[in-house]
């Protein structure tokens, strides 16, 4: 009987250990990949350009951290409508430009989507003295080709995968790139004079490397539409190019001051005129050992190096201003200035 009683106090013992455990597995829930994927900021739907949430975000805080430039952006909506003018005289058809989106990304991120095959043009900014980088996918530069040679209309472009481009391909799609770039130069002249020079194409992307493939650049991303044909383009921009006019681009509109005021300019302009000053006349300069100074006592002469006829030096807290020479006016000492002292950039910095 004690063995038995002892062997159901163990079982009830068991039980009450187990019963914890069994329950709090039964309300575990398992996420689906649908949760899962929302959580890491996965989304095989969206672009991968656009805004990510979730441990992606985490991981890419960077990316999106870098300054908006607004100017730069009404650069590019006025890019948008010379296109639309100028690639209609270049290939007599109905073309229509749209701006998809302006973002920010790594420059070595955006070689790595870059979708292949594609034509990618190297061009020089002459007065920012850097580059940037033009993208034609495969489909617009087949339908520039199809255009251009008298391809029927109605008829989509025929693709041949598996081909480098031909001469022709090139020669075609960079007389198309030449007259983009010619618009850019039209869009950024209100805001600065730049000349945009195209340097070379080319087609595998590890060839086109402007910067490192960690700095920041500016992705560009135009659809161009001839009816029933077209393709994307993109425009890449690193910040290093932009930076000689980044306060330009900083500006909400065109001729913004940041904050100028010329009612208080002027008014500090006439304070700064009526300002009292403290000058000083310079008689002579002497270097003395610091022994013969800490042994001077109250009675001691020390000569100067100056006649009546010597010309004093007036200075401002060390910077100087004038020359003139000593004399007297009633009982008071005074200098008559004789000339002013051309300042060097030495004297600009104190």
């Amino acid at each position: 009987m004690a063995d038995e009683t002892e062997n159901t106090e163990a079982q009830a013992s068991g039980a009450e250990m187990i019963t914890p455990a069994a329950a709090g597995s039964a309300a575990e829930r398992i996420l689906n990949q649908e949760e899962i994927d929302s959580l890491l900021g996965f989304d095989v739907s969206s672009d991968q350009m656009q805004d990510k949430s979730g441990v992606r975000a985490i991981i890419n805080s960077a990316l999106v951290s870098y300054e908006r430039l607004p100017m730069l952006e009404i650069v590019f909506d006025r890019l948008v409508r010379l296109m639309t003018t100028s690639l209609r005289n270049f290939t007599s058809d109905n073309v229509e430009v749209s701006l998809d989106s302006i973002t920010s990304i790594r420059f070595g991120d955006y070689l790595n989507s870059i979708p292949l095959p594609a034509i990618l043009a190297v061009f020089r900014a002459e007065q920012l003295d850097n580059y940037g980088l033009f993208t034609v996918d495969s489909n617009l530069i087949y339908s520039i080709v199809d255009v251009l040679l008298g391809g029927r209309r109605g008829s989509s472009a025929m693709r041949i995968e598996g081909r480098p481009y031909t001469t022709i391909e090139r020669t075609l799609v960079q007389r198309m790139i030449e007259v983009i770039l010619q618009d850019m130069c039209a869009a950024f002249e209100p805001l600065a004079p730049v000349s945009f020079g195209l340097d070379r194409l080319e087609t595998n992307p590890r060839f086109a490397a402007i910067a490192r493939p960690a700095n920041a650049a500016i992705l560009v991303k135009l659809r161009i539409d001839m009816e029933d044909r077209g393709g994307r383009t993109e425009l890449l921009l690193p910040y290093a190019t932009l930076e000689p006019i980044r306060k330009l681009l900083l500006q909400q509109f065109m001729g913004e001051k940041f904050g100028r005021d010329s009612i208080w300019e002027s008014h500090l302009a006439t304070e700064l005129w009526s300002t009292r000053i403290e000058i000083d006349a310079i008689l002579d300069e002497q270097v003395m050992p610091l022994n013969k100074i800490m042994n001077l006592e109250v009675g001691q002469t020390v000569m100067l190096n100056a006649n009546p006829d010597s010309k004093i030096e007036m200075r401002c807290r060390g910077v100087p201003l004038l020359k003139g020479r000593m004399g007297r006016v009633g009982s008071s000492v005074a200098v008559r200035v004789d000339e002013a002292i051309e300042r060097t950039d030495a004297s600009r910095g104190l």
